[in-house]
């Protein structure tokens, strides 16, 4: 259905602002959210009030609290599609971010309030009258669920949003609950057990879960995350691919919301070649970043001695001696400063969040390596921690 009605609507064409076509799908399939979660409710309501049972309206009353998520996930869309202003520079886009998170704490509320529903039934239990009809909406309402899930995941990772992933998310948590509304009403009607109260609980519980992982999905993005893996190869790619660039480090991926990627790296290059060669071929790694990845990217040229096969060979060194701390700890920066009495290698240690050591006993730590295994040598070392 949503590739129909797309391809009605959407009109996804070249020169088109690829940030409209988004919205458009973004809209489209909130909409249609909408509408099939005030149906199931109708249904689910109405077989809930004829047989008594408490699982079954109360599944009911979560698919309404869906359609209301939706529309603030539509909300968040539309609001996430301002144009950069003068108070936010980098646009609206982490405005869909907090749409995702208010509606996870929605997801969780309504889960607790058929917790205590639940409970109250398991406490006061009554007669639960189940019919053929009931158990053919359940089974209706977990196929109608689980489409949704398809769309939502499929387009919400077409468009990148976080809104529609966390509502994919509900829809695979509603299939479930769903799923255990529905043989707890088989098992009642064929065998006449009052399992209701207890099966209300299993389905709030779920609901509960889906909402603290829909939580954490959208929490992340706000506090800063690091990006994809294939984002990180594909800028280190394109950056690399100049032969005037030697390596990179520094990497910082700052996310204001899809389609608001700033990037921001240090370029290694030799310290000799001229500068203002250097530059056009920085310039042209900005652009082409900007032009195949969509981010807006600052690049920082630090020049480094390649010539000079002394400093390679002892660069080279320390880079296998720092290891002893854990395999992924690199350095980048290095120099020597020959004095009288020694050389100082002056250098940055790029050290993983796994190593919990304090950055006073890392530098204590390579300095102590530094002295041992070089002569005459003093290490200036400053601590990193990478971003990606």
């Amino acid at each position: 259905m949503i590739s129909i009605l797309s391809k009605l609507f959407i009109k996804n064409k070249d020169g088109v602002d690829e940030n409209k076509i988004r919205s458009a799908y973004g809209t489209l399939c909130c909409i249609v959210g909408i509408f099939l979660n005030l149906v199931l409710f109708g249904i689910k309501y109405f077989a809930g009030v004829i047989s008594h049972s408490i699982a079954i309206t109360a599944d009911a009353f979560n698919n309404l609290s869906d359609a209301g998520s939706t529309v603030i996930t539509l909300a968040g869309l539309r609001l996430a599609e301002k144009k950069p202003d003068k108070d936010h520079p980098f646009g609206h886009g982490r405005l869909e971010y907090l749409s995702g998170l208010a509606v996870s704490v929605i997801i969780i509320l309504v889960g607790i309030e058929l917790l205590g529903s639940s409970v109250d039934k398991i406490m006061n239990p009554s007669e639960v009258d189940t019919s053929i009809a009931a158990i053919v909406i359940l089974v209706a309402s977990v196929l109608i669920k689980g489409y949704m899930f398809i769309y939502n995941n499929r387009i919400g990772k077409k468009i990148n949003s976080a809104g529609m992933k966390a509502t994919a998310l509900d829809c695979i948590g509603d299939t479930v609950a769903t799923s255990v509304v529905l043989v707890s009403t088989v098992i009642s009607y064929f065998t006449g057990l009052k399992i209701d109260g207890w099966c209300g609980i299993l389905v709030s519980l779920f609901i509960v879960y889906a909402g603290i992982r829909s939580v954490k999905e959208t929490v992340n993005p706000l506090l800063g995350m690091p990006p994809e893996k294939e984002f990180i190869d594909e800028v280190e790619k394109i950056v690399l691919s100049y032969e005037k660039i030697v390596g990179i480090h520094d990497l910082v991926v700052h996310d204001y919301g899809p389609g608001r990627v700033v990037v921001s790296l240090h370029a290694e290059v030799n310290g000799n070649d001229d500068i203002y060669a250097l530059h056009d071929v920085v310039d042209n790694a900005e652009f082409r970043l900007a032009e195949e990845l969509g981010c807006m990217a600052v690049i920082h040229m630090d020049p480094i001695e390649t010539d000079n096969a002394v400093t390679t060979k002892v660069r080279n060194d320390v880079a296998e001696a720092v290891k002893i701390l854990g395999e992924n700890v690199t350095i980048h920066d290095f120099r020597m400063v020959p004095g009288d009495s020694h050389t100082n290698l002056i250098f940055d240690v790029v050290v993983p969040h796994e190593i919990k050591a304090s950055d006073s006993e890392i530098k204590e730590q390579v300095r102590s390596i530094i002295s041992e295994k070089f002569r005459y040598c003093n290490a200036v070392v400053n601590v990193d921690r990478p971003f990606v």
